[in-house]
């Protein structure tokens, strides 16, 4: 799976600091169990983590200093929803196959 830069930067922060990996683990695993079809869960995902990174942009200063940079135009996050929903939700189980 190949994340852009602001992905990445999400992913990475999130790796670091075990209380916002927990609370986004939650918030993962509690959409995917409301929303049956993965491609809706991930939809879903991608509008949070956007508005994750603007809020955030203010206070994290790796976010902060990014958006300097680079400013704070929309950039997809459809990778790290679906890269995340593969490692932090059970896979369901297939239904068996009629014979």
């Amino acid at each position: 799976m190949s994340l852009n830069r602001t992905e990445q930067r999400i992913f990475d922060y999130l790796q670091g600091h075990a209380e916002e990996r927990q609370y986004w683990q939650s918030k993962v695993q509690s959409i995917a169990a409301a929303l049956v079809d993965p491609h809706a869960a991930a939809h879903r995902l991608e509008a949070e983590f956007w508005h994750y990174y603007k809020e955030r942009s203010a206070v994290v200063p790796a976010f902060r200093d990014a958006v300097a940079r680079e400013g704070l135009g929309r950039t997809s996050m459809k990778n790290l929803a679906e890269h995340v929903l593969r490692l932090w939700v059970a896979p369901r189980p297939k239904k068996p196959a009629s014979a």
